[in-house]
């Protein structure tokens, strides 16, 4: 299943929320700078519906949404697609383009070294 950035806004406002929430709900959780109606909100509610990303249930006659994936499989997936997508499915160009665009701060880099270090032992 692909999210679109749109639809991600969506995910992330369902995903941080406790309980289910209804469409209203999720509309006054997406940043006001998005600039988003309370229609285009239950459109893309109801496209991730459809995708499976979300389920719903019903309590009198409103609709109660809660995550149908989970936020970390999702990101798995999403990330792998965009390694596949851009970089053939490669990692290293990956790294090498931001490192390349200056994108990598000194943290970074010293995150990553830490990672292969801990995957190497």
């Amino acid at each position: 299943m692909r999210i679109s950035e749109a639809e991600w806004v969506i995910m992330e406002s369902v995903w941080a929320a406790p309980e289910p929430l209804t469409a209203t709900d999720i509309a006054k959780r997406v940043p006001a700078s998005r600039g988003w109606s309370l229609a285009t909100v239950k459109t893309m509610v109801s496209r991730l519906a459809g995708k499976g990303a979300l389920k719903h249930e019903q309590d009198g006659r409103r609709y109660l949404y809660s995550a149908a994936v989970e936020r970390g499989a999702t990101v798995r997936a999403e990330s792998k697609r965009l390694v596949n997508r851009l970089f053939g499915g490669k990692l290293t160009p990956m790294i090498a383009h931001l490192a390349e665009d200056n994108a990598l701060s000194e943290d970074d880099i010293a995150d990553i070294e830490a990672l292969l270090k801990e995957l190497k032992q």
